[in-house]
């Protein structure tokens, strides 16, 4: 691929992309004509790869991967993609032999809004993943016009912005009208009955089409390409120009309005019946899509659906897409005509699912009337798997047995997804040796002792290739040299030849700058956006993640205000200086975790314009947090915040970011921070806090809050800090309350207060350690090198192997 594309040919195809696409020559274009004409210069390169690669499965007859999910956070593509293509050096000699800065053309991309956190952040790495190793895969989600918001902060307050990504981003996108779905919505079931054999017909419907805008993905190293499949929605009916003409505009577009909120925004807020709806509406259009596409490619190729299983995987990731097994279900009887058995057992033979949560309110349920109305046909067949379940459950455990309602399907007026998805898939299982204990032992006690085979466990994984090759360069210079090449971007175990060099002072003072070049290129990037000047000589200290009361952030608050205050009451305090820098969204309809936004930027505002904290103590949160963020933040950082309470965090993969870039990770044993401290040791990682067990014999025992506030002078002095407020005049006896006495909720639900004494020790071992720059530079070598293990390649042999049964590229 290199030999090919060489300076002067792309310099000639951006040429002519200019002057065909945009009537303009390099010397009058724009930044954004020039992003473009690079990216439909890739796209056509991965084009070509992408239509050798499907007739390849198709001649070969190969089986094939479906990642259905929600979200895709992409980030960023025109670099990422010259990485992998190996014409990432070529492509800025042409970009500058045409007059342009590659650094500000790739900066001029604004980031793909697929997504909202790890979840998508996950499927985008291992949709790379999938790509590299040369299986066959296709990526399946929506072509959120809007996608996840841009957040600005107001007065210390987020605000919800629109973030149109597609105005530039669609440069990636390749529409297929010839391959648009029908979608059907309300109306009701006539059955039609022969004998034994029903015909049900589906009346009265709203349909939507579902139009397939195709973003190519490209694998590193390899000609092999797949696809990410964003499904559109539009209207089939067009305006009707005789209501235009009366003057009745409104309720001429009307029709199309209402198909095309489908794909407006990513999480429609659901706190009300509509936005329920919505999301509902939401779930089932890319579903239904994605398994009629499936379906009537696999019966174009085949002449039939009774091998399906055989050639197609289907992966929910989460419980979102989990319609895929009532839709799957409804072509295989209606469509097909196949008897019950039949078709059930193509569908549990095709469909696996990816648990991503512990937390009861994010296992979906949705409102049985709801379901039936928006879902009849669906209904249907969804009523009929849990009346076979519960039949099941009860010859199993008997009639009225707790057992049977807890792990009914339909109950109680709700349709429970994980229920469906736990009867119905091949395999079940979590993203961290942790997590999946837990589901195995609590949250799916009862299946598992049903199925225990079902039950399995992939830790996740990072895509390697992005996190160090392409956004830290130097620190990849540094394992080129040390490792003897490049092969630790194919083979991520080849990071472990690192641990070679922990002793060898030199390779030790390499790292360190890195770490410092690093951090001084961040700080140019946030003054730049901000006008605030961080303080490069102090340790970065970071927690970047979505905002949830879980993954507490306000206990890392607190312990700043423990900082801040003992450095006011004795100036001689000591502690190592430090950047506390945030990083996170809450969901617009989370007003509590919108408070801790607030309260991180009132203590921001106290404590940076306070001169006794000069050189001392930064806060600063960074606004809207993204992936493009992200890659710049990650090889600055220091020490990784992790944080959450024992038995919430199902794995993590920031984590695994920071851990590839050198920073240390403060944090509890939960998620995948188990696996990363069975990889470093005790001596190369800053553990605290309750374990899983610990924090479930507290509950058990009965856990007060107000018992460690009572006996901890600290928590006292922080606690009326909060109260009193800060610079601004803002008081946050709201959370105050929400953490002593509950306010309407548990008290302190995620046991702050109970593992705040541990938090502050662990972060005086933290000052010891960084004070001995070449013992910190150790640790951090040691954490590089045992990183290999969360690689995202890791993580798709593994599904490859125990879930889906297909071969990958060695």
């Amino acid at each position: 691929m290199t030999d090919t594309y060489k300076k002067d040919r792309l310099t000639q195809l951006i040429l002519g992309k200019l002057q065909r696409n945009f009537g303009r020559t390099a010397d009058q274009a724009t930044k954004e004509q020039m992003f473009k004409a690079c990216a439909m210069v890739l796209r056509d390169i991965m084009g070509s790869n992408s239509l050798a690669t499907d007739k390849m499965v198709q001649f070969e007859q190969q089986r094939q991967v479906h990642y259905l999910s929600m979200e895709f956070l992409m980030g960023r593509s025109l670099e990422k993609n010259a990485f992998n293509l190996g014409v990432l050096k070529p492509l800025k000699e042409a970009i500058k032999f045409l007059g342009f800065d590659p650094g500000e053309i790739f900066e001029t991309e604004p980031d793909a809004g697929l997504g909202n956190g790890g979840l998508g952040r996950l499927a985008a790495c291992y949709l790379e993943a999938m790509t590299t190793l040369e299986i066959p895969a296709t990526g399946y989600s929506i072509c959120y016009e809007l996608g996840i918001f841009k957040q600005k902060i107001v007065d210390g307050q987020q605000v919800e912005l629109a973030d149109n990504w597609l105005d530039l981003g669609d440069s990636w996108l390749i529409t297929k009208t010839d391959e648009t779905e029908e979608v059907k919505f309300g109306g009701h079931i006539v059955d039609h009955w022969e004998g034994n054999v029903n015909h049900p017909e589906h009346v009265g419907y709203t349909s939507v089409l579902a139009v397939p805008r195709d973003m190519i993905i490209a694998g590193y190293d390899t000609d092999h390409a797949n696809t990410l499949r964003l499904w559109d929605a539009k209207s089939p009916t067009p305006v009707d120009m005789s209501l235009y003409s009366s003057g009745e505009y409104l309720k001429a577009v009307e029709q199309q309005a209402m198909a095309e909120v489908i794909a407006k925004v990513l999480y429609p807020d659901d706190n009300h019946y509509e936005g329920k709806s919505l999301r509902l509406r939401q779930q089932y259009f890319f579903v239904s899509a994605t398994v009629q596409s499936i379906a009537r490619k696999h019966r174009a190729q085949y002449g039939t659906l009774k091998n399906f299983h055989e050639k197609h995987v289907l992966q929910i990731n989460d419980t979102h897409p989990a319609l895929v097994i009532p839709e799957l279900m409804r072509i295989l009887l209606d469509e097909e005509g196949y008897d019950w058995d039949t078709a059930w057992e193509i569908t549990k033979q095709s469909v696996a699912y990816t648990n991503h949560t512990v937390l009861a309110e994010a296992l979906e349920r949705w409102p049985q009337e709801l379901f039936e109305t928006l879902l009849p046909r669906i209904w249907d067949i969804v009523r009929e798997i849990a009346r076979r379940y519960q039949e099941e459950l009860e010859g199993h455990f008997g009639q009225g047995d707790s057992r049977v309602a807890h792990m009914a399907i339909v109950w109680d007026n709700e349709v429970r997804m994980a229920n469906l998805c736990v009867c119905a898939c091949r395999a079940v299982n979590g993203v961290s040796a942790l997590h999946s204990d837990i589901l195995r032992h609590d949250v799916f006690l009862e299946p598992c002792r049903l199925e225990p085979d079902k039950f399995k466990n992939v830790t996740n994984g990072i895509d390697h290739r992005r996190w160090i090759g392409e956004a830290n360069p130097a620190l990849a210079k540094l394992l080129h040299d040390c490792t003897g090449g490049d092969d630790y971007l194919l083979h991520a175990d080849k990071l472990a030849e690192l641990e070679k060099f922990a002793d060898d002072k030199k390779v030790l003072e390499r790292l360190g700058k890195i770490k410092a070049d690093n951090k001084k290129r961040f700080a140019e990037f946030v003054k730049a956006e901000s006008g605030i000047v961080l303080n490069t000589d102090a340790m970065f200290d970071v927690q970047v993640k979505r905002l949830h009361e879980y993954k507490r952030q306000l206990l890392n608050v607190l312990h700043i205000v423990y900082l801040y205050q003992h450095m006011k009451e004795d100036p001689h305090f000591e502690f190592q200086p430090r950047v506390c820098l945030f990083g996170a969204k809450a969901a617009p309809g989370y007003a509590v975790a919108k408070r801790i936004i607030r309260l991180i930027n009132s203590v921001a505002d106290t404590v940076n314009n306070d001169p006794a904290c000069k050189d001392r103590l930064q806060v600063v949160f960074l606004e809207n947090y993204r992936v493009s963020l992200a890659e710049k933040l990650m090889p600055a950082s220091e020490l990784s915040e992790q944080i959450s309470l024992a038995g919430k965090e199902a794995s993590g993969t920031g984590n695994m970011k920071f851990m590839m870039n050198g920073a240390l990770t403060i944090g509890t044993l939960d998620g995948a921070n188990v696996e990363m401290h069975e990889q470093v040791g005790d001596d190369n990682i800053f553990i605290f806090g309750l374990t899983a067990r610990g924090v479930s014999k507290l509950r058990e025992k009965g856990y007060f809050a107000s018992d460690y506030y009572m006996d901890d002078p600290d928590l006292k002095w922080i606690m009326k800090r909060l109260n009193d407020g800060f610079a601004d005049g803002e008081s946050y006896n709201d959370l105050v309350r929400r953490l002593i006495s509950g306010d309407g909720c548990p008290a302190d639900e995620y046991m702050l207060l109970a593992d705040f004494e541990s938090y502050k020790v662990a972060h005086q071992h933290v000052d010891e350690a960084y004070r001995d720059p070449m013992k910190w530079n150790r640790m951090s070598l040691i954490n590089i090198a045992r990183s290999g293990v969360f690689s995202a390649d890791r993580s798709i042999r593994n599904y490859a192997d125990t879930i889906w049964d297909v071969p990958y590229r060695a």
